[in-house]
C-alpha cells in the first residue's frame, strides 16, 4: 500500500500502514537499540547517571546527522572514502593489539583518526580545485 511520503492512508474507508510506517519503526528501534547497547560500556567508563544519560541523548540525536553529513561529504570528496577504510581499518589493528596485551593511548588513536580524515579532506579539496 505505497502511498508517496505518507506513514497511513485510507484505502476503501479502512486505514492501513504503509511500508514508510515500517520503515521508520525499525530505524527507530535500531536506534534504540544500539542506544541501550552502548549503556555498559559507558558505564566502563564513569558511574555517573547524568554523563551516562547525556552521552546516549547526544550519540542518538548526533548519529544521524553525522551520516548525512558523511554521505554528502562521499560523493564530494573523492579520498574521504579511502581515509575512512584506513580508519575502520587502524581500529582494527588496536583491537587485535589490545588483545595482545598493547595499549595504544587515547591521544595516539584521536591523532591517528583526525589526520587520516584531515589528509583525505586535503587532498579531495586539492584534487577538486586542479
Amino acid at each position: 500500500f505505497y502511498d508517496g511520503d505518507r506513514f497511513i492512508t485510507n484505502l476503501g474507508g479502512v486505514w492501513k500502514a504503509t511500508p514508510l510506517l515500517l520503515t521508520v519503526a525499525v530505524i527507530e528501534l535500531s536506534d534504540i537499540v544500539f542506544a541501550v547497547d552502548s549503556i555498559p560500556a559507558v558505564f566502563g567508563v564513569t558511574r555517573d547517571p547524568f554523563v551516562v544519560f547525556t552521552s546516549n541523548l547526544f550519540a542518538i540525536l548526533g548519529l544521524r546527522s553525522l551520516y548525512l553529513i558523511i554521505s554528502e561529504g562521499m560523493s564530494e570528496l573523492k579520498y574521504l572514502q579511502p581515509s575512512i577504510a584506513v580508519v575502520l581499518g587502524f581500529i582494527g589493528v588496536k583491537m587485535i593489539l589490545d588483545y595482545f596485551g598493547f595499549h595504544v593511548s587515547t591521544e595516539a588513536s584521536l591523532g591517528f583518526v583526525a589526520s587520516s580524515l584531515t589528509i583525505g579532506v586535503v587532498l579531495s579539496l586539492a584534487k577538486k580545485s586542479e
